[in-house]
């Protein structure tokens, strides 16, 4: 086969949609439901993250007796339901309705018996969906922070051990509020390594970290605190539930959707197009620059020497990796448009190697595309549009790069979220 270049991008894409839909609520959410014993008493359905509105939904058509809640999920991510109360608030930095559907969610487990069932849908997006501030804190206490943390370079996992401590929801204190009611977790994993207790800061398992672990995160990055969070870690008071903390004995945690389902799905789709897939990992983390460096190097020894893999190929990838913008002036973009400006500008233009990333959730960063495609002539294209790549992934303007090539990819909110998919083709001489 010759590698053209709308057969390339045809094939990428559809390796994208492939890894977007094997997470589908749709489909995953479903078959986890059938496996849930029903309660003698009520079954109360909260949840929080980008998928949760769509969970909600699927919920009701899949379950066969009477459910009530309250979910909260990003803006224009909301579906109609029947029965569960569908919120919605800001992301990625909290506002005033992500504490009040934290309340809601609170007020919706308050007072159950042990014949209660209690069901948590809990995605991507859900620790600033859901954000109830620690007494003494406010809202713009935490908007701060939080502002401060996404600039910072801080991995997912520290950010959410940070956050934990300084609210009133996170860190399995959601499930200690909802006890003895038994409490089922149904979650689709957007983080490295799928750790429950860092999904969305981990509102129903046991928090292994510490008020001391957050304070040497601040330190780690520097990060500037308001004064009363300051005053909050320092005075280190209430910890978060504990391993072994008797309200949660009664909780369970199920993952239905995984970055690494995705990336499987991924390559079964790279198979029918004629491409060997190899799945380098699904919880790769750094800088996002850097990280297309290093994956354009494994992309050149493919092209060169068949090593990782002979082409006809395609490098597949997931996790996240973060942008670190400091007190820089940025651009627009995200993550995966600026993984895609690095591996664009250490390819140099080598013939034969294609690539997308996006953000499974359909937004990268705050901005309206997924993500985008880097082509052999990318560079060579945006030059004889008067751009300057080099200067526009160094000013954190990736998406301002892809946009004025169209090569931006489009999917509009997909209502799930397992993290970044990132595929690089690698076609033969």
């Amino acid at each position: 086969m010759v590698w053209t270049d709308e057969a390339a991008r045809a094939a990428l894409r559809a390796i994208f949609d492939a890894a977007v839909a094997a997470a589908d609520p749709r489909v995953v959410l479903p078959k986890a439901l059938a496996g849930i014993a029903r309660p003698r008493g009520r079954t109360i359905v909260v949840g929080a993250g980008k998928s949760a509105a769509l969970m909600a939904a699927v919920l009701e058509q899949s379950w066969d007796g009477p459910v009530s809640g309250v979910v909260v999920t990003r803006d224009e991510h909301a579906v109609p339901t029947r029965h569960i109360t569908v919120l919605e608030a800001r992301h990625p930095v909290p506002d005033a309705r992500s504490e009040e559907a934290a309340a809601r969610i609170l007020a919706a487990v308050s007072g159950l018996t042990a014949d209660d069932l209690v069901i948590a849908l809990i995605s991507g997006g859900g620790s600033a969906l859901m954000s109830l501030p620690a007494p003494g804190l406010t809202a713009a206490d935490k908007q701060a922070v939080n502002r401060a943390l996404l600039a910072s370079g801080a991995t997912i996992g520290e950010m959410n051990a940070l956050r934990k401590h300084l609210s009133a929801i996170k860190g399995g204190r959601l499930a200690a509020a909802a006890a003895p009611a038994r409490v089922v977790t149904l979650a689709i994993s957007d983080v490295p390594g799928d750790d429950p207790a860092v999904i969305a800061s981990g509102p129903t398992v046991p928090d292994p970290t510490s008020f001391a672990d957050a304070q040497g995160i601040v330190a780690k990055y520097g990060i500037t605190l308001p004064e009363a969070v300051a005053a909050h870690l320092a005075a280190a008071g209430e910890e978060t539930p504990k391993p072994g903390d008797a309200r949660l004995a009664n909780a369970t945690f199920t993952l239905i959707a995984t970055p690494r389902m995705a990336l499987e799905a991924a390559a079964t789709a790279a198979r029918t197009h004629g491409l060997a897939p190899l799945i380098l990992g699904d919880a790769l983390e750094g800088e996002s620059a850097v990280m297309g460096t290093v994956m354009a190097g494994i992309a050149a020894s493919a092209a060169r020497h068949g090593m990782p893999a002979a082409p006809p190929c395609v490098l597949l990838s997931g996790g996240e990796t973060t942008v670190t913008i400091g007190n820089a002036t940025p651009g627009r973009g995200g993550r995966s448009t600026a993984f895609l400006a690095g591996l664009a500008l250490a390819l140099k233009g080598t013939p034969g190697i294609w690539a997308i990333a996006g953000d499974t959730d359909g937004i990268d960063g705050t901005e309206d595309a997924a993500g985008a495609v880097v082509t052999p002539d990318t560079l060579s294209r945006a030059r004889a549009a008067g751009l300057d790549p080099a200067a526009l992934a160094a000013g954190f303007d990736s998406y301002s790069l892809f946009a004025a090539l169209g090569d931006l990819v489009v999917t509009g909110p997909t209502l799930t979220n397992v993290n970044d998919i990132r595929a690089i083709l690698i076609a033969p001489k």
